[in-house]
């Protein structure tokens, strides 16, 4: 097997999937810096794919700030839009297969049915849109690619839900926490090991799939779940959506249907909390 390149290494997927591999020994994968595989810069990323001649590259940069995006369109777009398209073209030339992450924000989140792969995509936020739009500028460039929408990651690794409950659990003793709006949390440590196994199989079973971890919740039993887990005692109130207003708007509903992915690749995906028990029991490490 040839290299594998990780685009957006220092974030939180990108971490994971260093940590997966360290542990499963692969060791022709690379992390580069961003600013040597900044994804925006064409010929910065031409001399990274014929440096380190990639088979697969996984792209895991993205613009996450879901808020912000709603008044920095112009960058949300460039990194979501453009890198992705950027990303496509060098794999096309370089004759490399895409793994590119995406978002169940791409769905409107109005039906209360798990969404397919072929469901209407119909954002409600600028990030969503910038997602879909990556999505559809790999699919016009590239035949050979994996795109894997996912939701609610957290880890041991950068900010995320989960290290903020827990934190917050240290100051605080009650906490309001939306409970209007459901989905599934993923640790990002599971992607990251579907995402190695895709390449370690050599599937040529491409398109777009969904993963997120097994199970339903809400946000409210979300941070119930952390705070029990973790043995913290922290009261928990829930409140509406319309309670706690943003800049974006959140799909109400964005659970994904998983049947795809797990009797393409014949997987099993971990149920929700058991995943979440994992990556308490390694915060809690000391």
């Amino acid at each position: 097997m040839g290299n594998i390149i990780v685009f957006g290494a220092s974030g939180q997927l990108g971490q994971c999937i260093k940590n997966v591999a360290a542990v499963n020994e692969i060791n022709n994968i690379i992390f580069p810096a961003e600013a040597e595989a900044n994804i925006l810069d064409m010929d910065g990323l031409s001399a990274v794919f014929e440096k380190y001649k990639p088979t697969y590259a996984i792209n895991c940069a993205a613009y996450t700030a879901v808020d912000k995006a709603e008044e920095d369109t112009d960058l949300a777009a460039k990194v979501n839009v453009t890198g992705a398209q950027n990303l496509a073209v060098q794999c096309k030339s370089h004759k490399a297969v895409l793994i590119h992450i995406s978002t169940d924000f791409v769905f409107k989140g109005d039906s209360a049915t798990p969404r397919v792969e072929t469901d209407e995509t119909s954002p409600i936020s600028v990030y969503g849109q910038t997602k879909l739009d990556g999505e559809k500028a790999v699919e016009a460039i590239l035949p050979e690619h994996f795109i894997i929408r996912t939701g609610w990651l957290y880890s041991e690794y950068a900010n995320n839900f989960v290290k903020t409950m827990l934190k917050l659990g240290t100051d605080r003793d009650e906490l309001r926490i939306i409970a209007d709006q459901v989905g599934t949390p993923t640790y990002a440590i599971d992607l990251a090991g579907f995402i190695l196994h895709i390449i370690s199989i050599n599937s040529k079973n491409y398109g777009t799939y969904h993963y997120s971890n097994e199970g339903v919740t809400s946000w409210f039993d979300f941070a119930r779940a952390i705070f029990d887990i973790s043995a913290a005692s922290v009261k928990v109130i829930p409140i509406r959506t319309d309670e706690y207003p943003t800049k974006a708007t959140r799909p109400a509903y964005s659970v994904m249907d998983k049947s795809k992915v797990k009797q393409t690749f014949n997987i099993e995906i971990p149920y929700w909390r058991d995943s979440l028990i994992a990556c308490i029991g390694k915060l809690q490490q000391p």
